[in-house]
């Protein structure tokens, strides 16, 4: 570990990114896109775009020969809609846990494979 001042640019260099597929998004991220090796949220009211947003990433992940998972703790994943916005469903790995506990040990497993 070490300890390095944001205003440096080194915390943000050569940072490994996934593009969300949009741009704009991208240069306002600053470093363009998602950083890989990294546990991102994504968080908004309902309605907001969130799962659009997340499975665009995915698709874009895929694209570079990524492997991506989906916790869907609300069981409602359209594979129809994932896969319109460009998502290899076949090789997306999906979990729909029953609780709050168990996605946490779901997503506390994947990140640790």
């Amino acid at each position: 570990g070490s300890i390095m001042r944001m205003g440096d640019g080194e915390a943000t260099e050569n940072i490994q990114v996934v593009s969300t597929g949009s741009l704009g998004l991208d240069i306002a991220l600053g470093v363009g896109g998602l950083p890989r090796g990294r546990v991102v949220e994504i968080y908004g009211p309902e309605s907001s775009g969130k799962t659009t947003l997340t499975l665009q990433v995915i698709a874009e992940l895929q694209k570079l020969g990524g492997t991506a998972a989906f916790i869907d703790a609300e069981h409602a994943l359209d594979v129809q809609y994932a896969a319109k916005l460009g998502v290899n469903v076949p090789e997306l790995l999906i979990s729909q846990p029953d609780t709050g506990e168990q996605a946490l040990e779901i997503t506390d497993a994947l990140v640790r494979s």
